[in-house]
């Protein structure tokens, strides 16, 4: 010790033994991974499936059985009898799309120079990139199963709310009523009524209904309005047994809806854009060519059961890192191989203005 020299404890190493940086790449990959959740919506409200390989992953799709009161002394394995239910049966091919990526490259001088951790903000940036990627295509594929026609013979379509004249239609464009301005809270709280009796028409399960809107909209069902707080038809009125929060700004459900708000909804005409989500391998608008892109311009919201969608995972959230030498710097690469599409149109509705 007469030199004074001291044996740092390096926060990189593991378990005080090899690379001193070892932690830290794992921190950024970590810290990618939190706002890649933080930032979804919808990861929860739809149905997963992951493949360990392949290209594409099959899902099952069944009608509904029949019931008929028994006649004594009648076979029932009889088909001439009516007592046997023809369970009509289907699957949906989900495509694994192209990987998705997000990537930068952080110079070394840059890196030295700077006087905050631009690693941290680096992994928010991709995280979040992927993240709005993943929701906003799930989003339209929610939109696309609300438009389309069933999956089994007999089956019910998706249906469409029109909020403006409160009208429910069946796996059709609500046309355009001449009114496409932004709809009202007493709209909106009439819309999602009229969605929930067009879910229970066709048997969807009450539990797990959700509604996405986008926050213009959802706050409409705090305020009751457009402008100033009108508490007579917001969904938060205690008086008719409304439930929420004026202070903290929450409408937990409306008619056994959850209600929750999201920026990847989407807005506007993408049916002739071709890059993005259009180049996905998935036609989900039914040969229209453009992916999961499609006019949004009326889409206020969506009103849904998880079993409305599905996902097929071949290569979950993942994250590469590399110090390349002779570009001194290190190149940061998030990325995933995922493919979405409609499997129950019947449990999904889209709120239009």
């Amino acid at each position: 010790m007469a030199n004074g020299d001291t044996t740092p404890s390096r926060v990189g190493q593991v378990n005080s033994a090899g690379a001193v940086d070892a932690l830290f790449l794992k921190k950024f990959a970590g810290e990618i991974l939190t706002t890649f959740e933080e930032n979804n919506v919808f990861k929860g409200l739809h149905t997963i499936r992951t493949i360990d390989s392949g290209k594409s992953a099959q899902f099952p799709v069944t009608g509904v059985a029949s019931a008929n009161y028994y006649t004594p002394g009648q076979n029932i394995a009889d088909s001439g009898n009516s007592y046997l239910s023809d369970i009509k049966k289907n699957e949906v091919v989900i495509t694994i799309d192209d990987m998705l990526l997000a990537s930068t490259f952080l110079s070394n001088i840059d890196d030295l120079k700077n006087h905050y951790d631009i690693r941290s903000v680096y992994a928010g940036e991709l995280g979040k990139a992927l993240a709005v990627r993943f929701d906003t295509a799930i989003a339209k594929v929610f939109i696309a199963a609300a438009r389309s026609a069933t999956n089994v013979t007999g089956g019910n379509a998706g249906q469409i709310v029109d909020l403006s004249g409160n009208v429910l239609t069946d796996n059709a464009d609500a046309g355009d009523d001449g009114d496409n301005t932004a709809p009202t809270g007493a709209e909106l709280v009439a819309g999602l009524f009229t969605a929930a009796e067009g879910l229970d028409n066709n048997d969807v399960p009450a539990d797990g209904r959700f509604c996405v809107l986008r926050p213009a909209e959802y706050y409409k069902l705090i305020t009751g309005g457009s402008g100033s707080l009108v508490i007579s038809t917001s969904a938060v009125n205690q008086d008719v047994g409304g439930s929420g929060s004026l202070a903290s700004g929450t409408v937990p459900q409306v008619a056994g809806i959850s209600i929750l708000k999201s920026t990847h909804i989407p807005s506007t005409d993408l049916s002739a854009v071709a890059t993005g989500d259009g180049a996905a391998s998935n036609d989900v608008f039914g040969g229209s060519g453009a992916g999961y892109n499609g006019d949004f311009s009326k889409t206020v919201g969506i009103v849904s059961h998880p079993s409305a969608v599905g996902t097929v995972k071949l290569l979950d959230l993942a994250t590469e890192s590399e110090y390349q030498m002779e570009r001194q710097g290190t190149l940061f690469v998030a990325k995933y191989a995922m493919g979405h599409a409609p499997l129950r149109p019947e449990c999904a509705i889209e709120l239009q203005k």
